[in-house]
């Protein structure tokens, strides 16, 4: 069956479309895409994955076309990020 993987970093984000066998998990469907290859630093063992923008676990079945998405770490600075008040100001 056919699926997408995709990962995106700041200036570089990479999709693959490839064949995985029917009882492909989407760790499988990783570590048959290469990504980790291309990207050395993703951590899945820290890094969080899901389908289409629902968090599943490695070990998650698939089904013909899923995007598999690694999530980078949100990193942000609470001081340096800008608060909103309630009146939206």
């Amino acid at each position: 069956m056919q699926i997408g993987v995709a990962y995106s970093e700041p200036g570089q984000q990479i999709w693959l479309n490839i064949e995985v066998p029917e009882t492909a998990t989407v760790g499988d469907a990783i570590a048959r895409s290469g990504i980790v290859g291309q990207f050395p630093h993703i951590d899945l063992g820290a890094q969080k994955v899901g389908i289409f923008g629902r968090l599943v676990k490695l070990e998650a079945a698939l089904k013909p076309g899923d995007r598999i998405e690694i999530y980078r770490p949100i990193i942000a600075d609470p001081s340096t990020v800008p608060r909103r008040d309630m009146d939206g100001e």
